[in-house]
């Protein structure tokens, strides 16, 4: 059969039985079958072309077999011919495993043959065409809709015309809103090549009603043909379905800055919170709060190996191996969950060793404490490469943290809206914790005047103990959230310990509200500053001398705290 003929058959092959699935009453696997054992090729390409847009892996792993020369048959005792698969594991007799096409099952009797005693099923370059174009679209009708996506613009934007009734058949059957605007979009980018100025037409209009940011430069391409051939009123379409796209992709830019701002600033929240804490209320300078996110971001590395295979650490000449619960699937996925809780634990528990051991013998000290903080900082930090080494180690983030949510072109990563609800889980729960409980009170107490608290009987060191507990173990809560958006290293927190301290400033020192502002604000000029100059470099140095600046005006930040304690 020629090459013209071959493919206009398969033209009406596809606009039969295109893409989705199949109608027929045939199983696969008997076509396959009955596709190897005919000796007529052009029955071949036809039987093979009828299983166009049926999402079983069956079709998929016997045509690349038989297109890799692994399909054989073998022949009975009673003179039956059967196709089977052979596996690449060869014995030392050169024996393969074999397995029926038409059943899956190994042939009764010989669960194992040798290729040379059986006869290669024959391939020519005829069949291979239809056998690729099968195995392009395979993915189009998979049940997966990720799948389907990923497929159709991988496809579409080939502009192959000969694809163009595979779409259309399969647009006929799509029910996902999602999948169904891809092929809409392939559809129409196809049409760009199409001869006819009708069609193109069609295809610029409903681009330009998708708003497709990703047929952009080929709209523009068009637009050029178009200029070149004289073509004024598909030209004109173009240039009206560019300016379409360039506008919505200024609405996609805003929202998704305001987005990214939002949780940028919902990041710089859950460190800074609880440097509000030690800082804004107690005045205490603690250069080692880094550390403090630091062992939050490894106790979560730990409870991920602690929920697989287990991990030993080094341990000052010692090795402490703790073993793993070997779990797997969706109760493997809760790990994070764990962490959470006992990030907050372990740092909270190294917080208030420090506040007993150096901290509470340096209060009304700032120049002491900031330099006591900061030899504590780097005997940490040494500390955790002696355990974990210096190399940055990852954290898999679990499948609920690693989606994302496309609306109307604007993404919204799953991490990234976790982070602003647990922003907001944790401005809550301190504000309850400072309001509405006997701790928040004596807190209260304590920090405004401490001298008249203990006169009223409160244990104020044990309170100091508790409230510098308390922010370090929200630094820890920090350390959980972000080792789900990056590595995790010694140095974690140091990355993060300049812009909190600007942070808890700029919103006024031992304000919470202040705090929340301040984070919400810089994360939101952050970004936006990034999104215009296009340079994030350039865009924190106007961060920062607008904080300088702002600060120059008001030295006190957004809002003033007074109290006895603050005003001696």
């Amino acid at each position: 059969m020629n090459r013209a003929l071959s493919r206009f058959i398969f033209l009406i092959l596809l606009c039969l039985c295109a893409v989705g699935p199949l109608r027929a009453e045939v199983a696969p696997r008997e076509v396959l079958t009955r596709a190897i054992l005919t000796e007529s090729n052009p029955e071949k390409a036809e039987l093979i072309s009828s299983l166009l847009g049926i999402g079983d892996e069956d079709i998929k792993t016997h045509l690349v077999a038989w297109r890799q020369d692994a399909l054989f048959i073998h022949e009975t005792a009673t003179g039956e011919k059967i196709p089977v698969l052979l596996l690449p594991d060869v014995d030392a007799a050169g024996a393969r495993s074999a397995f029926r096409v038409d059943t899956g099952k190994p042939p009764e009797g010989a669960p194992r043959l040798h290729p040379d005693a059986l006869a290669r099923v024959r391939h020519n370059a005829s069949l291979r065409r239809v056998m690729k174009t099968v195995l392009d679209v395979f993915d189009l009708a998979s049940p997966d809709a990720a799948k389907r996506i990923q497929a159709t613009q991988t496809i579409g934007f080939t502009q192959d015309l000969e694809k163009l009734p595979v779409f259309e058949k399969r647009l006929e059957m799509e029910d996902h809103p999602r999948a169904r605007r891809t092929l809409r979009e392939a559809i129409a980018v196809t049409r760009l090549k199409a001869p006819d100025q009708e069609s193109k037409l069609a295809a610029l209009a409903e681009l330009k009603a998708l708003h497709s940011l990703s047929s952009y430069d080929l709209v523009r391409t068009a637009m050029r043909e178009a200029e070149a051939a004289g073509d004024i009123q598909v030209a004109t379409a173009a240039k009206s379905a560019l300016t379409a796209i360039d506008h919505h992709r200024s609405i996609v830019n805003l929202y998704g800055t305001l987005f990214r701002g939002l949780s940028l600033g919902s990041v710089l929240l859950i460190v800074a919170i609880g440097l509000a804490i030690t800082f804004g209320l107690m005045g205490v300078i603690n250069m080692a709060h880094g550390e403090m996110i630091a062992i939050g971001a490894y106790t979560t590395y730990v409870v991920q190996h602690i929920f697989g295979s287990g991990i030993t650490i080094p341990f000052f000449g010692f090795s402490l191996a703790i073993p793993g619960m070997g779990t797997t699937g969706s109760f493997y996925q809760t790990y994070f969950l764990f962490a959470l809780p006992l990030s907050f634990l372990t740092a909270a528990a190294v917080g208030i060793g420090l506040e007993r051991s150096i901290i509470r013998f340096l209060y009304r000290r700032p120049l002491e404490s900031l330099l006591a903080t900061w030899g504590v900082s780097l005997l940490l930090q040494q500390a955790l490469k002696l355990m974990f080494g210096s190399n940055n180690v990852q954290v898999g983030s679990p499948s609920y943290l690693s989606g994302n949510w496309t609306i109307n072109d604007i993404v919204f990563g799953w991490n990234r809206v976790f982070v602003i609800g647990f922003a907001i889980l944790i401005v809550v729960g301190v504000w309850l914790i400072l309001t509405k409980t006997p701790l928040g009170l004596l807190i209260r107490s304590v920090m405004q005047n401490r001298n008249m608290a203990s006169c009223m009987g409160v244990r104020t060191e044990r309170v100091n103990m508790l409230t510098f507990g308390l922010g370090s173990g929200l630094a820890g809560l920090a350390g959980a959230f972000l080792s789900q958006i990056g590595n995790v290293g010694p140095s974690l927190g140091q990355a993060y310990i300049v812009d909190a301290f600007m942070t808890v400033v700029v919103g006024g020192v031992g304000n919470l509200a202040g705090t929340i502002y301040s984070a919400l604000g810089i994360g939101l000029v952050d970004q936006s500053l990034q999104q215009i100059l296009l340079n994030p470099v350039l865009g924190k140095i106007l961060v920062l001398v607008a904080i300088i600046l702002f600060l120059q005006w008001r030295p006190s930040g957004l809002f003033v705290t007074r109290s006895r304690n603050l005003d001696d």
